[in-house]
């Protein structure tokens, strides 16, 4: 995978928002006050986009937040993809946030898999089920296994992977996005220890959710 820079506003947005500014631009040419509204939907397409460098923790152990929005999930369950006991964190976002995703480690990885489905609410725990999602299954350089899930949300109509098998990941590296609200599900080994609770607002990459055993 070619690294990608971040130029504040994520490429999967400028078709978008370049398509926007020209209709804003023709209605006020031709309409003048009239083209308030397209130009306030331009506005929420530039923050919906945007794509801010941040800071990577130095701790070695640390699980970063795979993406920006609030915890709504935190507890032991069954990971259904490594089929084990695992730490499950999950993270929503809404239309407001950075859909951005990240990784949340270092690692490599080992397996993706792909299932269609349907288009719950995000926060609702049986969207990691019943929902479109995309799994990675990263294999740290300690050899501890982390799962995590894009999950498509209500109005999330496209999840954007550009990360396969074989491929290195380093912790913050930016691997996918998901279009207009979403969920992020992360399954760590059940030693990992939780530093996130449900309800906090946490930040792709520079919240730590999470220590590895």
């Amino acid at each position: 995978m070619n690294s990608y820079p971040h130029p504040l506003i994520a490429r999967e947005g400028w078709p978008f928002l370049a398509a926007s500014c020209v209709v804003s631009v023709l209605v006020t040419w031709i309409a003048g006050w009239w083209s308030v509204p397209f130009w306030l939907l331009t506005l929420f397409i530039l923050q919906f986009f945007r794509d801010p460098p941040r800071a990577i923790p130095g701790h070695a152990s640390a699980v970063l937040s795979p993406a920006d929005g609030r915890i709504v999930m935190v507890g032991v369950v069954r990971d259904p993809y490594l089929d084990r006991d695992a730490l499950k964190i999950s993270v929503f976002m809404n239309v407001f946030n950075v859909h951005s995703n990240r990784s949340p480690v270092d690692g490599e990885v080992h397996d993706r898999w792909y299932n269609a489905g349907s288009f719950l609410n995000a926060a609702l725990d049986k969207a990691s089920e019943e929902n479109e999602r995309n799994a990675l299954h990263i294999r740290t350089r300690n050899g501890v296994d982390v799962t995590c899930v894009q999950v498509a949300g209500l109005i999330a109509r496209r999840i954007l992977c550009y990360v396969a098998p074989g491929d290195g990941l380093q912790r913050g590296q930016r691997y996918g996005f998901i279009r207009f609200g979403s969920r992020v599900d992360l399954y760590l080994p059940p030693g990992a220890r939780p530093l996130a609770r449900v309800g906090d607002k946490v930040y792709a990459t520079s919240t730590v959710v999470a220590e590895l055993p």
